[in-house]
């Protein structure tokens, strides 16, 4: 026990070059427009192989390439459409992680599309600018398929953030930051758990838009980083090696109503951030997860990632950098609800055993909610380690942390939350549909080895007076065999 105990937490501190250029994802151009406007994009689940590391090929997945995804991005009031296409060996999905979207095109286990098949969700963009992503949700399997690189990242604008005086310059001052643990073995990812590592699967290293040892020369004063925790059950802690204080403009799901000034930001899987980094000619400074206290107990901390400090990318300033203007004092008003109004309320106990005590059944509705109401949901954690929680299709409002107002990295809207053992949150959601009694979005854990084990439940949104139907017990509703299977608006 001594031994395990000494050699569990991981540290990367110090022990980096930042050899390697840092990859962006490219931004993906519609292949065409259609004549209403519509906006198609391609994405395609692929097997490949990428040399992470000099002399070393790695089998990976990717969507149009070998790793990770393009990053799709559109303005609100655009209608998109997607045709996803599986040309892997196993059934998968895609969900979009943070859209406010129909129950058919969210892409969860019930929108399953099988070895050869072909998907086309399509919507209309309703909601703020934000940082969104998207990734694989099959139930049972969810964790194995994002730890092999299917995952990218999809950006919403609108003409607030247009208008804004925010860095915005893709890829030069506003910069995708999308963040994994990985641990190899020779050549070969190895997803193995350690021992004890309940959480799920902590990597000895990290990686940014799939590049080990990152770093980025930057052109300008202020530096946008969008910060994507894309790992499957590491928590970050985000903060630079200098201890600088810099600005947190957003949450998951659009700014925030003021900037926030701070020198760490904790993100869960599945959460995401942006914050603001002033840059002084010449200087380099460098992202880095430091350890956290707020696990539980010490056993907890240790064995789940909580003591561990990862070098994570670093910044390289030019000679010059390019005067960047002033942030603003104020960004957005919050288009998510403060429970004033909410109709109901409801409990969610979080545990290994499943939420509420009951695993995962994809042809069981566990919660409905009435089209156009908001509710107060509290969650809870009393399970001894930790876990997060994420809702499928809405952005909420933190209203309370124990029983206080949350800090101010949590006021902006928000789809995940981090509840470490011991935490109860209140949270506030409307539910502006559409109606789809059969097609359930879904409520879990995104720490996604519990995901898979069961942690992880569904709800139906109906109109007034009407009841949740049978969902598919098999996730049929995806496509197979090279058909196309096209799901409407």
């Amino acid at each position: 026990m001594a031994w395990l105990w000494s050699s569990a937490d991981v540290s990367t501190v110090g022990k980096g070059s930042f050899g390697n250029e840092l990859a962006i994802p490219p931004l993906a151009e519609p292949s065409r427009v259609k004549a209403d406007g519509t906006k198609v994009f391609d994405l395609e689940m692929r097997a490949g192989e990428k040399e992470f590391r000099p002399g070393q090929r790695t089998k990976t997945w990717g969507f149009n390439g070998d790793y990770l995804g393009p990053t799709l991005r559109a303005e609100r009031g655009d209608k998109v459409e997607v045709r996803v296409r599986n040309t892997l060996d196993e059934p998968s999905t895609v969900h979009w992680h943070g859209m406010h979207l129909p129950a058919r095109m969210d892409g969860g286990p019930h929108q399953m599309v099988r070895p050869g098949g072909t998907w086309t969700p399509s919507w209309k963009i309703d909601q703020p600018a934000a940082t969104l992503w998207y990734h694989p949700h099959p139930h049972g399997r969810t964790e194995r398929h994002v730890q092999r690189g299917l995952a990218g990242m999809f950006l919403l604008d609108d003409e607030k953030s247009s208008a804004l005086p925010l860095p915005k310059k893709y890829g030069v001052d506003d910069l995708p930051v999308i963040v994994q643990d990985v641990k190899f073995d020779g050549a070969r990812f190895d997803h193995g758990r350690g021992m004890m590592q309940d959480v799920g699967f902590l990597g000895d290293r990290t990686m940014v838009n799939g590049t080990l040892d990152p770093h980025r020369e930057v052109r300008d004063e202020l530096v946008r980083l969008r910060l994507l925790n894309a790992s499957t059950a590491r928590t970050y802690s985000f903060g630079f090696d200098d201890n600088r204080r810099y600005t947190q403009i957003a949450t998951d799901g659009g700014r925030l109503e003021r900037p926030v000034r701070t020198e760490r930001l904790q993100l869960s899987p599945g959460e995401r951030a942006e914050i603001v980094v002033r840059m002084r000619a010449g200087e380099r400074t460098s992202l880095r997860s430091f350890p956290q206290d707020n696990y539980g107990d010490a056993w907890n901390t240790r064995f789940g990632g909580g003591d561990d400090s990862f070098d994570i990318l670093q910044l390289r300033a030019a000679a010059t950098l390019r005067p960047s203007p002033e942030l603003p004092q104020k960004l957005d008003e919050l288009e998510v609800p403060d429970g004033s109004d909410a109709v109901r309320a409801r409990h969610f106990d979080l545990k290994r055993s499943g939420i509420n005590d009951r695993k995962m059944a994809m042809d069981r509705i566990d919660e409905t909610v009435t089209r156009g109401t908001t509710e107060t949901w509290t969650v809870r954690n009393t399970n001894g380690m930790p876990h997060n929680f994420h809702v499928h299709d809405v952005q909420f409002r933190v209203l309370e942390v124990n029983g206080k107002t949350p800090p101010p990295q949590l006021r902006g809207p928000k789809d995940t939350v981090f509840l470490p053992h011991g935490t109860t949150m209140k949270l506030a959601l409307s539910f502006e549909g559409p109606a789809d009694p059969d097609t359930p979005y879904m409520y879990h854990c995104h720490l996604l080895y519990h995901e898979d084990e069961g942690m992880m439940g569904q709800f139906a949104v109906v109109e007034k007076g009407r009841r949740a139907g049978q969902p598919d017990a098999g996730g049929a509703g995806g496509a197979g065999g090279g058909q196309d299977a096209h799901a409407g608006h």
